[in-house]
C-alpha cells in the first residue's frame, strides 16, 4: 500500500507538471507562461522528492517553484494579469473621489466588471502612494491583500468548526488551482475564501457569521450569489428555520451596506460594467471568452444569447430545487452542491473562462481537508456528533454535527 499510495502522489505532481507546462506552450500572457516554467520545475521536483519518500520536501519544491519564486517575481517586477491593475485603480478611485468606476469606459481595461467590495482590496496601494519601491509594490499589490483574505477565511473557518489542522491543506495550496490565480491574479481568491468561510460557520450553526462572510462575498462579485442559498439551506436543515433566517437577513443586510453606495453613486456604471460587460452585452466586448457551451451559443446571435441566458436559469432552478428536495447536511454536502450550482453557471454563461472553473473545484478540496479528531459519522439536527466509542463530547457538540 505504501508503494502505491508514493505512487499515487508522484503521479500526481507529474501531471500537475504537464499541465503547467501547458501554459509556455499555450496562453499568450506572459504571467501565465512565467508561471508555468516556474511551477513545472517545482512540480518535477515534488514527484522526484516524493519518489524517493521525501513528502516534506516534496511539498517545499511545490510551494517554492509554484507560489514563492513565480508570485515574488510577478510583484517585484510589477507584472500580472489586468485583474490586478483594476483592483488597484478602484482603491484609488474609491480614495480620490468616492467612486469606483470609469464613467463611460471606452476599452476593455477601464472596465471594472466587480462589485464595490473590491475596491476594499485595491485601497493599501492607493494608500501608499505612487511610489515604486519594492516594499510599496510588495504591499501594495492586490494580490497580497487577495491571498492574505482567502488565508484568513480558511483560517477562521477552521477555528470556527474546531477542526484539526490537516496536512492536505498546504498540497492545496501548491496546486495550480491556488497557485496559478494567486500568482498571475488572485482576484477571485477572496471570494472563494469567504465561500468556505460561510459554509463552515453555517456547518458549525453560527449563522451571524455566515451570514457576515456571505455579504463580503457578495459585495465582491454578484456570483456569490448562489452560496447564499446553499448556507442557509444547510442551516435550516441542521439548526432550524430561525437561524437560517438570521443568516439570510445578515446576508441582505450587510451586503446592501456594502453595495448600495456605491451603487446609488453611480447606477449606470454599475449595469454597465459589473452585469453588461461580463454577460457580452456592453459596448466593449469582454476578452472572457473560452470556448465553452455557453458562450458558443452565444456567439450565434441574439438568439443564442437569450437561449443560454435561459439555460443558465434553468439550471440554477435545478440547483434551487435540488436544496429543497435534497438539502445538504455536511459540509462536504454544501460545498459540493455550491461547486456544482458554480460550474453550472461558468458553463452556461455568455461569457467566461477556464480559470474561472478553479473556484468550485476549490470548494469541493477545501471541504475534504476539513477533520474534527474523534469523529466518525455524522449525526444531524438536536443530535450531537459522537467519537468512536459513541460518547457525545463538547468539542463535537461545539463542531455542530454537519461534517464528518
Amino acid at each position: 500500500m505504501t508503494l502505491s499510495r508514493t505512487a499515487r502522489r508522484t503521479a500526481g505532481w507529474l501531471l500537475a507538471a504537464a499541465w503547467a507546462l501547458s501554459f509556455p506552450l499555450l496562453s499568450p500572457l506572459e504571467p501565465h507562461r512565467l508561471w508555468g516554467w516556474c511551477a513545472a520545475c517545482g512540480y518535477l521536483a515534488a514527484a522526484a522528492a516524493t519518489a524517493l519518500g521525501r513528502r516534506r520536501a516534496a511539498l517545499a519544491a511545490a510551494l517554492l517553484g509554484a507560489v514563492a519564486v513565480p508570485l515574488l517575481w510577478l510583484v517585484l517586477t510589477g507584472q500580472g494579469q489586468s485583474e490586478v491593475r483594476v483592483i488597484e485603480r478602484s482603491g484609488r478611485l474609491l480614495l480620490e473621489s468616492g467612486r469606483l468606476y470609469v464613467e463611460g469606459p471606452a476599452a476593455v481595461e477601464e472596465y471594472t466588471p466587480y462589485l464595490p467590495g473590491m475596491a476594499l482590496l485595491g485601497l493599501p496601494r492607493a494608500l501608499l502612494g505612487g511610489g515604486d519601491g519594492w516594499a510599496v509594490r510588495l504591499l501594495g499589490d492586490a494580490r497580497i491583500w487577495c491571498a492574505a483574505a482567502l488565508f484568513g477565511s480558511l483560517w477562521a473557518g477552521r477555528r470556527l468548526l474546531g477542526a484539526a489542522r490537516s496536512p492536505l491543506l498546504p498540497v492545496l495550496v501548491a496546486s495550480p488551482v491556488v497557485a496559478l490565480p494567486l500568482a498571475v491574479s488572485g482576484v477571485d481568491l477572496p471570494l472563494a475564501g469567504l465561500c468556505c468561510l460561510a459554509l463552515a460557520a453555517a456547518a458549525a450553526g453560527r449563522p451571524l457569521p455566515a451570514g457576515a462572510a456571505l455579504a463580503g462575498a457578495c459585495a465582491l462579485k454578484w456570483t456569490a450569489l448562489p452560496a447564499v442559498a446553499v448556507a442557509v439551506a444547510l442551516l435550516a436543515v441542521c439548526r432550524g428555520r430561525r437561524p437560517a433566517v438570521r443568516c439570510a437577513l445578515v446576508a441582505a443586510g450587510g451586503t446592501a451596506l456594502l453595495v448600495l453606495p456605491g451603487a446609488l453613486l453611480q447606477p449606470g456604471e454599475v449595469w454597465r460594467q459589473v452585469f453588461a460587460f461580463p454577460t457580452g452585452r456592453a459596448e466593449v466586448p469582454t476578452p472572457a471568452g473560452s470556448p465553452l457551451p455557453g458562450h458558443l451559443l452565444a456567439e450565434l446571435g441574439s438568439w443564442g444569447w437569450y437561449l443560454t441566458v435561459a439555460l443558465l436559469m434553468l439550471g440554477g432552478l435545478a440547483v434551487a430545487l435540488s436544496l429543497l428536495v435534497r438539502p445538504p447536511r455536511t459540509l462536504v454536502a454544501a460545498a459540493d452542491r455550491l461547486a456544482i450550482g458554480l460550474t453550472t453557471a461558468f458553463l452556461l454563461a455568455p461569457a467566461g473562462r477556464f480559470g474561472y472553473l478553479a473556484l468550485p473545484v476549490l470548494l469541493a478540496l477545501w471541504s475534504r481537508t476539513v477533520t474534527v479528531p474523534g469523529v466518525s459519522r455524522v449525526v444531524t439536527g438536536s443530535s450531537r456528533l459522537r467519537p468512536s466509542d459513541g460518547r457525545p463530547t463538547a468539542r463535537n457538540d461545539r463542531a455542530g454535527g454537519h461534517f464528518a
